[in-house]
């Protein structure tokens, strides 16, 4: 399977009898998959399908999902209700009888809710039926267009984690070649700083500082952060290679990335590993960043 993005963009047209409809289907990150419809007054029905297919193709992402739809030769009709506006002209009458006031208008009158009517053309069933059935398709169509685009935006994701993971590798490589990591060269360096505490006190115990020499290596030895790295590493190449909605799990690998990259540069006592170290924390945000994107 390949790479999906959760962020894309389709759009659908289509026509049934005397309708024409367009859907519009708009994606975004989500944590889960959440299908939102807006449908038009009666066509309420088609709100079941397509939460149906779009949780049979889709995993992860916000969905918005737009019906529009257009009726040709169908004009609306304007009716006065003769009985709501022969109540309000009773009540003026009867209102102007005790107080002074103006005599109301017509447009004030019709303006009234409930005087004026919009009566809307009656449908024929079998035509709505069938447009509805050809709605439910051309949203399929949309469904698929928007699912393409996601794949596409997620071959291109994938290209870049892969080089993300080449960027770890190369840094991963710097830090265990670092100099200042050799154990001679930590000795040679705390052996410095034991001189000099020696020299500023006799005080000291030489060979209690020279155990606390030795534990202070053993702390800062980031043999086993660098193998659990390359393990990273070597999971989230197979995951980007399996593809499907592997995400979630790619963002828990980032998380992991980052404690391991976190220790190592708690422990350098080297400028060259720490900055190693920071370059590569960067290089994991990144990942981290892209991987937000992945269904």
């Amino acid at each position: 399977m390949a790479l999906s993005s959760m962020t894309g963009f389709a759009r659908s047209h289509g026509a049934s009898g005397p309708y024409s409809f367009e859907w519009e289907l708009k994606s975004v990150n989500a944590k889960g998959l959440d299908l939102r419809l807006r449908l038009p007054p009666g066509w309420d029905e088609l709100e079941a399908y397509a939460k149906k297919r779009g949780a049979e193709v889709l995993a992860r992402g916000t969905i918005y999902a737009t019906l529009n739809v257009k009726r040709a030769n169908a004009l609306s009709t304007v009716r006065v209700n003769e009985d709501v506006l022969e109540s309000l002209i009773k009540v003026a009458v009867q209102l102007a009888s005790k107080i002074d006031a103006v005599a109301p208008s017509i447009d004030g009158l019709l303006a009234i809710r409930g005087v004026v009517e919009v009566v809307e053309p009656e449908s024929d069933e079998e035509e709505d039926k069938a447009a509805k059935a050809a709605a439910a398709t051309a949203f399929d169509t949309a469904l698929a267009d928007l699912i393409t685009m996601r794949r596409r935006e997620g071959v291109t994701l994938g290209q870049i984690l892969g080089q993300r993971m080449d960027e770890v590798t190369a840094l991963a490589k710097n830090a265990e070649a670092t100099p200042g990591r050799r154990p001679e060269a930590i000795r040679a360096r705390l052996a410095e700083q034991v001189a000099t505490l020696l020299e500023a006190s006799d005080r000291f115990d030489a060979d209690r500082l020279a155990q606390e020499a030795l534990l202070m290596a053993a702390k800062a030895d980031i043999r086993e952060e660098l193998d659990r790295i390359a393990s990273h590493v070597a999971q989230a190449r197979e995951l980007i290679a399996k593809g499907g909605p592997v995400g979630r799990r790619l963002d828990f690998l980032a998380q992991e990335f980052h404690r391991e990259v976190n220790t190592c540069c708690s422990k350098s006592i080297d400028i060259e590993l720490t900055n190693t170290g920071l370059e590569m924390k960067n290089v994991v945000e990144q990942f981290r960043e892209q991987v937000q994107n992945l269904e």
